[in-house]
């Protein structure tokens, strides 16, 4: 489903040149779930926002289903730290905005809404404005506004970021539940190396600036996934190594620092 191959991207601060990303090469098979980990800086970001079409490599080619990305497309949707709700508009009018505005007719988009309205656990807020909301039922309505473009690729930047730790569960497992029924291929950033491990069927973690795929560890274990799976002892060995390579990384790029 996404192809990176060789891709190189070099940024320009002032005068200098950065190289935020260094010859990555990933696959993500349809229907997959996969998590990219790593450092501060290293470039997660930069990634997903190519395979968005937001930006492109400076070398290297990145493809979905064959095709080159040289724009963005309701086909690879994106879902926010921030969800960056339209504040004047009710939860309904957020998430049926995509569809109304690529002219869909109501009689199809406005069922379809209600469903997924009731399947991200909003059913009774659809006339609640974004400032009644707390910061999950907004997340929330971010993800249905995607969910109901229906695309083929979920691409997710930090979405749980910004949101206290028991919100942050609870939306873990939403986004299971979703994500066992949709479908979706999702490429998935994250600093939580526990959030990657329990959504994710790989995690890929990457190298400090410039970017690379340090290493890919696949999660074994079976789905569907709950909570209480962060208590075994398979999933701490995991979490135990994902950890290291991580630190390894963060102690690199500190030294480089205080080098130059």
């Amino acid at each position: 489903m996404i192809e990176i191959r060789g891709v190189w991207k070099e940024f320009a601060k002032g005068e200098r040149r950065v190289m935020a990303l260094q010859d990555i090469d990933l696959d993500v098979a349809q229907r997959e779930f996969v998590a990219i980990l790593g450092p501060s800086g290293c470039g997660k970001s930069t990634l997903l926002n190519m395979v968005a079409g937001f930006d492109h490599p400076t070398r290297g080619s990145v493809k979905v289903e064959g095709e080159d990305i040289v724009q963005p497309s309701p086909r690879r949707c994106v879902v926010f730290q921030e969800p960056a709700l339209f504040p004047w508009l009710t939860v309904m009018d957020n998430v049926v905005f995509g569809p109304k505005n690529r002219g869909q007719p109501a009689a199809d988009y406005r069922p379809r809404a209600a469903q997924i309205i009731e399947q991200v656990g909003l059913r009774g807020f659809e006339a609640s404005y974004p400032a009644e909301l707390s910061g999950g039922m907004r997340q929330r309505v971010g993800i249905a506004r995607v969910l109901i473009m229906e695309p083929r690729v979920l691409l997710m930047d930090e979405p749980f970021g910004s949101l206290d730790a028991q919100t942050r569960s609870l939306m873990q497992e939403l986004l299971l539940g979703l994500w066992q029924r949709q479908q979706q291929t999702v490429l998935f950033i994250t600093h939580d190396i526990e959030e990657a491990l329990l959504l994710a069927d790989r995690v890929c973690v990457m190298t400090a600036r410039p970017g690379r795929i340090k290493k890919s560890i696949a999660v074994p274990m079976p789905r569907p996934r709950a909570i209480e799976l962060t208590l075994s002892p398979e999933f701490n060995a995991l979490r135990r190594e994902v950890l290291e390579l991580i630190r390894e990384e963060s102690v690199r790029a500190a030294m480089e620092t205080e080098r130059a």
